[in-house]
């Protein structure tokens, strides 16, 4: 019988970092110490997802935030600025990712369901290798050890939106089709990443980035908040067209058995 062979994990607002808070906090961070610049953490958030250079590389790009770097310094960004900023963000990020390398409450469950099921477990990440050579460790400890992790500057193809990462995984696990696999993220990026992959794609909306919750806001949020949360980031998950949207990867095993019965029909992504 058909069935799904691996599920790929985004990290941070996936399955560690509820809330995605490391890299935002230190987006803010770097701007302001390699330039006395300041941005918001709602601007932070907005590319969330690529790669991280890239990521500052689109928020020099971004209207308001071109118009005030015109204004303070008399010219646009330049790339030369971007790789200021990136070589600033990395000690931080590294510094810090440690701190913000907490499962997300029902990570381990997910996980032992797809084990009972012979799902192979891979991941990648908008962070580059080194500062996954931090968080990885940090998760090892808590349960968390994908077959694969594949950083966002591993490949000479790219990251995200493009497929490589996704499909890199699909070769190191030794999946034999895409359409066996599942992508799962918080973010429009990665979800673009698992549809360019030809695979299932699971967006979230309560974890991550789209919602911007931290864990201890989330349990003391009134209903009426989380729903405002929920139908914020639906729609762009909707809009990107994720085939499935959960809250959280805590509720990922009724989306999996749905897809091995789909699989089964003869259903493709």
């Amino acid at each position: 019988m058909k069935q799904l062979e691996a599920v790929i994990f985004d990290w941070a607002g996936t399955m560690v970092d509820f809330g995605s808070l490391a890299p935002t906090t230190i987006f803010v961070e770097a701007f302001r110490q390699a330039f006395s610049f300041e941005i918001s953490l709602e601007e932070a958030r907005g590319p969330m997802g690529l790669g991280k250079w890239d990521h500052i590389r689109v928020l020099g790009d971004t209207p308001a935030i071109a118009e005030r770097w015109q204004a303070q310094f008399g010219q646009p960004m330049s790339d030369a600025d971007v790789t200021s900023i990136y070589n600033t963000f990395m000690p931080l990020q590294i510094a810090k990712v440690r701190d913000h390398a907490d499962l997300i409450p029902g990570a381990l469950d997910t996980l032992a369901f797809l084990a009972t099921h012979n799902i192979k477990v891979g991941s990648c990440s908008g962070y580059p290798r080194p500062v996954m050579d931090a968080l990885i460790p940090a998760a090892a400890q808590q349960g968390y050890t994908p077959a694969c992790v594949v950083a966002s500057d591993d490949l000479d193809a790219g990251s995200r939106p493009g497929p490589w990462m996704a499909l890199q995984n699909v070769i190191e696990m030794a999946v034999s089709n895409v359409a066996h696999c599942v992508k799962v993220d918080d973010s429009v990026p990665g979800i673009d990443e698992g549809h360019n992959a030809g695979m299932w794609t699971v967006g979230l909306t309560q974890s991550g980035n789209e919602a911007g919750f931290t864990l201890a806001e989330y349990r003391v949020a009134t209903d009426a908040a989380k729903s405002a949360a929920r139908k914020r980031a639906t729609a762009k998950m909707r809009a990107a067209n994720a085939h499935y949207v959960l809250d959280t990867v805590a509720d990922l095993p009724d989306v999996i058995l749905d897809i091995n019965r789909r699989l089964a029909a003869g259903e493709k992504p």
